[in-house]
């Protein structure tokens, strides 16, 4: 069985990805078919618009890296994590995600939040 957090790697890879072929492979193994998306620049449902909406930030920042940037707090199937994008090797842009998975480990919703809490 996948977990959750295979699941998120496989997620940020899809980010990282440029072939469509796997990008769409990545897609449905680790995203409901009708996972919400929502941050900032974004609010989209299914696997068609989110592998749209990364074409879209792909074409915008080509060569931009996605990653993990700490561990995994996990709570009743509610997932949070920070997140960078590094572009020609410096930073672009931090964050963070809270995600909801459903039991067998898949994505549901992603809710991203940009850049850091002031304190």
């Amino acid at each position: 069985m996948t977990t959750y957090s295979e699941n998120l790697d496989k997620m940020l890879l899809i980010w990282n990805t440029t072939d469509p072929a796997k990008k769409a492979a990545l897609c449905a193994e680790a995203l409901e078919h009708n996972v919400h998306f929502v941050d900032p620049n974004h609010n989209i449902v299914g696997h068609s618009a989110f592998l749209k909406m990364v074409d879209e930030v792909q074409k915008r920042i080509p060569g931009a890296r996605y990653s993990r940037a700490s561990k995994i707090d996990v709570q009743n199937n509610h997932c949070r994590y920070h997140w960078a994008i590094e572009h020609n090797g410096a930073p672009l842009m931090a964050g963070f995600d809270v995600t909801e998975v459903n039991d067998a480990g898949k994505i549901v919703k992603v809710i991203g939040f940009f850049g850091e809490l002031e304190r």
